[in-house]
């Protein structure tokens, strides 16, 4: 038997398992377990070795089935050639892995390295108006013009944002990636199947953590959610409603601790409602355009020469701004700006504007996670 044939079924098998999750492979990992041990030990002795309750009894059956269950999707993947990610392995996406509910396996149709520089999520309502549509289609171009070309942009496939982030890299030669809430066997919306075939001869890729067999159920999109958040650096949120799906992917960013970034709208536009409760909830920074983004990411443009702005040496700061900066010096780390209000008490509102005239003197600058630092 070929071992990597059998090693990656195994993989798969794993996933499969009824129980398994990141955390549960991460203790294996530390406690030497192969996961050709976890298929053959006797469920209490595995229970024990993992130091798992026993209450989470993974029983022979349950493991026997997901392995048979495994080679038939092996037939599958080796027919289309598709290509399994487990997460020890290398090519798995590195700010995948650092989630805590990270998938165990991913199935990518397409071949991409998961782990470039510049990765952006783009979601939005499935009813996009032309406000967002503009507004996407003038960001990932903007962005294209700005990082030379190296951008991800990361979606779901789905209606409305999500097809219009994806056609806007198509149409400016950028990298895409669809992340699918079902297996790689069909795609969902049908419509969509020209644009994941486009997907992939441009050279990106499809994703899913989910074997042929499984269908496209309502959990499955909520869950495909967290893959689109934490494959990226930074989720920007272009639409939505109070709630929704690009709502639900936005709250896995900020319990990532990665990124947010919202279009603001009128008050009184429904698919705008989001994106300004992000906004006033300090969930999220405004974006208006490109620049906002690589300002809030630094990332800075490629073969472009900028100067960064000039510090002022020593600024006269007033009482509150000083107040600002001491907690920041003193405590030698990146604050939120939640975490500066909770300390110092100062009003969101007049924080933020205290924050901006900081940064316009190059007291402090803006980090990642949407924290201030002082400048060095």
């Amino acid at each position: 038997m070929n071992i990597d044939r059998k090693r990656i079924a195994e993989q798969i098998a794993l996933s499969l398992t009824k129980g398994i999750h990141a955390e549960i492979v991460r203790c294996m990992h530390d406690r030497g377990v192969d996961i050709g041990d976890f298929f053959e030990m006797p469920s209490l002795t595995l229970c024990d070795t993992l130091n798992i309750s026993r209450t989470n009894l993974f029983s022979k059956s349950s493991r026997d089935e997901a392995y048979s269950l495994a080679w038939e999707e092996l037939e599958f993947i080796e027919k289309h050639n598709i290509k399994v990610l487990y997460i020890e392995n290398d090519e798995y996406p590195q700010r995948l892995r650092e989630c805590y509910d990270a998938p165990v396996v991913l199935y990518m149709f397409g071949d991409y390295d998961l782990n470039k520089e510049h990765f952006m999520s783009v979601v939005g309502t499935r009813k996009a108006t032309q406000y967002g549509a503009s507004f996407c289609k003038s960001l990932v171009s903007d962005l294209g013009d700005m990082l030379c070309d190296e951008l991800t942009v990361v979606s779901g496939l789905a209606y409305g944002i999500d097809a219009l982030a994806h056609n806007a890299c198509l149409e400016r030669g950028l990298h895409t990636v669809g992340v699918l809430a079902h297996g790689l066997n069909m795609i969902y919306p049908a419509a969509h199947r020209d644009l994941a075939h486009r997907i992939i001869k441009s050279g990106g890729c499809l994703l899913t953590e989910y074997a042929s067999y499984q269908k496209a159920l309502r959990p499955h999109f909520l869950e495909r959610n967290r893959i689109v958040a934490g494959l990226s650096d930074v989720t920007v949120v272009v639409e939505s409603d109070i709630k929704g799906g690009a709502m639900s992917t936005a709250q896995r960013a900020v319990e990532y601790d990665r990124d947010v970034m919202a279009l603001p709208g009128k008050i009184n536009d429904e698919m705008s409602r989001g994106c300004n409760h992000l906004i006033r909830k300090n969930k999220a920074s405004m974006i208006t355009c490109a620049t906002d983004l690589m300002e809030q990411m630094n990332w800075f443009p490629k073969e472009m020469n900028i100067s960064p702005r000039q510090r002022v040496i020593f600024p006269e700061l007033s009482p509150e701004e000083k107040s600002i900066y001491d907690l920041l010096r003193l405590n030698n780390r990146d604050y939120t700006i939640d975490e500066i209000h909770q300390n110092l008490c100062i009003p969101i509102s007049k924080l933020q504007v205290l924050l901006m005239e900081l940064e316009f003197n190059g007291v402090i600058v803006r980090c990642p996670g949407n924290k201030v630092a002082l400048s060095l």
